[in-house]
């Protein structure tokens, strides 16, 4: 059978949209991987000096961690929260038996942020500093309050200060790995329910947080929207980290034949919480571009869009897909029309 009646096009409803020309071609990013703690304003602070770092290296495109103070728990314990009247997330922590992972006793406050209402310090910080730079910043993810629930948010900010596009977490992180960590989200978190594709001075952005990186079909739909680069602010741990972290990053990259950008907190083997670090600029063939290790770090690497129709003409995998016999949906798409 000849390729054109595989209907390639079909593999993808509605159709695929060409990536738009982006308005600069190379770049540098910067990946800010930063230590947190259960001081907010000291966070903060931190933040501002480590995104005008990235920046005075030449960074156009600045992308932060999860932000941890959002919350604290040990691969030891179980997490289970609720929301508050004041909008606080009550922590309890149930202690599990696991022996590669320190014990806390602490209970954590977390403080969520109403980014809607300009009631939002993080936010602002990031708006001020985008603005002040001319730089593009993928804003890590804080708790937003919002209608009585609470998300795991990432902000993007244009050179402007303006915010381009808000990203609630889609996929919540409920895992019970016997022996080695057991996390319940979904007990304080509410999904967001709406894929984030965002057009900036540095191209065309899909935007997860952390879990969302795990599902291939989200990265799928927005390299069938036109995009150039995806962001995964995340925080993977010292049991999923070595095994999943890079593997994922790869493979979203390889399937889908743009850039991956990651950005994990730094390793504190004292919280509650050990972050794997490692965060990564992957290319459009899944190679490893740049990356660290745990500890803090400012990495700045170049991305180059021209690559992107290179290797898709290298190995043109979208014009070979069999949409007679598979098709990916993106219904946001499909009932916009």
């Amino acid at each position: 059978m000849a390729t054109a009646s595989f209907n390639s096009e079909q593999a993808r409803a509605p159709p695929a949209i060409p990536m738009p020309p982006p308005c600069l071609t190379k770049f540098k990013i910067g990946l800010c991987q930063l230590s947190v703690t259960p001081d907010k304003d000291r966070n903060i602070a931190h933040a501002r000096t480590a995104v005008q770092d990235a920046a005075s290296k030449g960074a156009q495109l600045v992308l932060l961690p999860v932000s941890s103070f959002f919350f604290f728990f040990s691969p030891s314990f179980c997490f289970i929260g609720s929301i508050t009247p004041l909008g606080i997330v009550s922590v309890s922590l149930s202690r599990q038996e696991i022996w590669n992972s320190p014990y806390s006793n602490d209970s954590f406050p977390v403080y969520a942020e109403d980014i809607d209402a300009d009631a939002s310090p993080s936010t602002a910080m990031l708006s001020e500093l985008s603005r002040l730079l001319k730089i593009t910043i993928v804003g890590g993810s804080i708790p937003e309050r919002s209608g009585g629930r609470l998300y795991n948010t990432c902000c993007v900010f244009g050179t402007d200060g303006k915010l381009l596009a808000k990203h609630r977490k889609i996929h919540l992180f409920d895992i019970d790995i016997p022996g080695k960590i057991t996390f319940i989200e979904s007990k304080t978190l509410t999904a967001g329910e709406t894929p984030t594709i965002v057009d900036t001075e540095v191209g065309r952005i899909g935007m997860g947080i952390c879990y969302d990186i795990r599902f291939p079909e989200l990265a799928m739909i927005y390299a069938a929207r036109g995009a150039h680069l995806l962001c995964y602010p995340g925080a993977f741990n010292m049991t999923t980290g070595p095994l999943h972290w890079e593997l994922l990053q790869r493979a979203r990259a390889t399937d889908n034949q743009l850039y991956v950008a990651t950005c994990s907190p730094a390793r504190d083997t004292g919280s509650g919480y050990v972050a794997w670090g490692h965060s990564t600029l992957v290319g459009p063939f899944g190679e490893v571009l740049a990356t660290t290790e745990h500890e803090e770090a400012i990495i700045i690497a170049e991305i180059d869009y021209s690559i992107l129709e290179q290797r898709r003409t290298s190995l043109p995998v979208t014009k070979q897909r069999r949409g007679d016999l598979y098709q990916l949906v993106d219904f946001q798409r499909l009932t916009s029309q």
